[in-house]
């Protein structure tokens, strides 16, 4: 146990020592307040000509009452104008007083003050202005070495403190010591007279070096030392089982290995093995306890401070340093509240107009709703353009509400993510562009056989960036959209429903066939081959007449264009049959055949039975003659 409280003793001596220095650092700096002597001496300039105009005005005043009292008692017309002389400086006074008193009002937001610190660095009250040649700064730091210096005296008393009236001040006595002299203007600035300021400082000076020897008896220490140390054990206690609580559960997520935990896998793939998740949750288990025991010292460590007068206030000040920042963002958070409902109903607003927008693009994608010229396969792209700019609207009028959205630093991050989104985005915005024209131009729809340059295949996919297809070899091929711009398109199936799509194949033929019997042959192969249309009927174009053979070209049509490999094979093998079957010989271009003696070119089983190679014929001519 005494790891423990080793642990909680050095976390404790390490937060009391930043806490005492911090302390002792605020309160040895003394703020220059410029502001605050420039008020102050404005203060004294105006108020200086006041307290001159005074001091002759009660010269003259005891003049006239010395005058008064040697008058004859008959000489009522002489005394009667002295006393109206008298009551005129009278009623000067007041309104001098008046005067100073209006202008400490109009300084007393402004003006700074300076506290009278007592034993425990608690505040005992503010002095304003000052006297003589001390600053209220000085005033207020000598009473305080005075008041402290009474410790020393161990028969103070209620009543040692005495009040002695003089001309200008009444003086807080003790012995033959000035603690403080209370002023008029002292008086004045607290809104009371010098007699009651002068018995309200007796009192709290009275109470402040009584409750000292009170706080630092030798009975009182120890019952603080006493409580102290019964706190520390607590905490060294809660400390011990703490620790032993959080081993026990480091050993019991041990022993869930292959048990309860079992890794986390997505289809095939182990994102988190078994020793990996006991890992994690071990070392989660640790950081846990750790902010445990920190928070728990920080919690004991203003309970300590507290037990202590000497260190009341730096017990408040450590709790602040939780309490404020959580009050702050309480605060925060409640005054944010406003903004936040009124982003939850422009939410909740524009979800339902996507929800209504949405609605109507399913009816147009259906075929339930129609609008003149508007393809339905036209409804999602435009469903999505007008998707984005109600979200934009929406962030738009959001903007303002959001935290921090008036700063330099929020709006200078929402530039640099604008200009970083332009320049990073603009080979993305030429396919979003692109993809939009071609959705509307309607070049082609998912399903068709279409031909991008050399490219041919199935269209498979859609987007405002990539167009997919399918060859015919299971081939997918993604196709930027801009490149499908640039690059002649060949749907083959636009068209197939209503007209059909005409396949063509050509076959080159010696001169020596009848064209008859090979556009008769080339007819009956199209029409044996399956999904061939019978209406309308094939056709064959002669296309061109070569050196050695005649190009016939077989068209068909068909409205199975996504077939076309399959149709064209079975038209080839169709062709060959039907001209074996004709007797048409199927020969390269450039073949030379010499028919004496040698074997035909078609295929066995299309020959007659009795068949038979033909002999070489030899023709002898004779010379006439010989």
């Amino acid at each position: 146990m005494k790891k423990y409280f080793k642990e909680a003793a050095f976390i404790f001596l390490a937060l009391f020592i930043s806490q005492l220095l911090s302390a002792n650092i605020n309160s040895n700096v003394q703020p220059v307040d410029s502001l605050n002597a420039l008020l102050l001496k404005e203060y004294k300039n105006k108020t200086l000509e006041i307290e001159q105009q005074g001091t002759t005005d009660s010269t003259k005043r005891v003049e006239l009452e010395r005058q008064i009292l040697l008058l004859k008692s008959t000489d009522y017309l002489k005394k009667e104008e002295l006393l109206k002389r008298l009551e005129t400086l009278t009623n000067k006074e007041s309104d001098r007083i008046a005067n100073k008193k209006a202008k400490i009002n109009e300084l007393r937001l402004t003006a700074k003050s300076f506290p009278v610190i007592g034993f425990f660095n608690d505040t005992l009250f503010n002095i304003y202005s000052k006297l003589g040649s001390f600053s209220a700064h000085d005033r207020a730091e000598a009473i305080s070495t005075r008041i402290k210096k009474l410790s020393d005296i161990y028969y103070f008393k209620s009543d040692s403190l005495k009040i002695i009236e003089t001309e200008t001040t009444e003086d807080l006595v003790f012995g033959e010591s000035i603690i403080l002299s209370v002023t008029e203007n002292d008086a004045l600035w607290n809104n009371t007279t010098k007699s009651e300021l002068a018995a309200k400082y007796r009192e709290i000076i009275n109470s402040e070096v009584l409750k000292f020897y009170s706080e630092t008896s030798f009975i009182t220490m120890a019952k603080e030392i006493g409580l102290a140390l019964l706190v520390l054990i607590i905490l060294g206690g809660i400390l011990f089982y703490l620790n032993k609580f959080f081993s026990w559960s480091a050993a019991k997520i041990q022993l869930q290995e292959g048990k309860f935990i079992k890794g986390i896998k997505i289809r095939d793939y182990t994102v988190f093995d078994e020793k990996r998740q006991i890992n994690v949750l071990i070392t989660f288990n640790r950081i846990l306890k750790w902010a445990i025991i920190i928070l728990l010292v920080y919690i004991t460590l203003p309970i300590l401070l507290g037990i202590f007068p000497w260190t009341k206030n730096y017990a408040g000040i450590l709790l602040g340093y939780i309490l404020n920042p959580i009050k702050n963002m309480a605060n925060s958070v409640w005054n944010y509240l406003p903004k936040f409902f009124t982003i939850i109903v422009i939410v909740f607003v524009f979800r339902y107009i996507l929800k209504g927008t949405h609605f109507l693009k399913d009816e147009l994608e259906k075929g339930n709703l129609s609008l003149p010229g508007f393809y339905a396969e036209w409804a999602n792209p435009t469903y999505q353009i007008i998707k984005v700019f109600i979200i934009a609207f929406m962030m738009v009028l959001i903007f303002p509400y959001l935290p921090g959205s008036d700063s330099p630093i929020f709006r200078g991050v929402s530039v640099f993510l604008g200009v970083l989104f332009t320049f990073g985005s603009s080979g993305s915005l030429s396919n979003i562009i692109a993809g939009l024209v071609l959705t509307y131009m309607r070049l082609f729809m998912i399903g068709d056989r279409v031909k991008f340059g050399d490219i041919e295949g199935d269209v498979i996919e859609k987007s405002l960036l990539v167009t997919r297809i399918r060859t015919i070899k299971n081939e997918i091929i993604s196709i930027p959209n801009s490149t499908v711009m640039s690059s002649h398109t060949i749907n083959y199936s636009s068209d197939t429903v209503d007209n059909g799509l005409i396949l063509h194949t050509t076959v080159t033929i010696g001169y020596d066939v009848p064209w008859r019997d090979m556009h008769q042959a080339l007819i009956k192969a199209a029409d044996r081959t399956e999904l061939i249309l019978k209406e309308p009927k094939p056709f064959v174009l002669q296309t061109s007449l070569d050196d050695f053979y005649v190009s016939y070209q077989i068209n068909a049509y068909t409205k199975e264009a996504n077939k076309q490999a399959t149709i064209y094979s079975q038209l080839h093998q169709n062709i060959q049959d039907c001209c074996n079957e004709a007797g048409i010989e199927i020969l390269s271009p450039h073949y030379r055949s010499v028919r004496d003696g040698n074997m035909t070119s078609i295929p066995t089983n299309y020959l007659d039975k009795d068949y038979k190679v033909p002999r070489f014929g030899v023709t002898v001519e004779k010379e006439s003659g010989k």
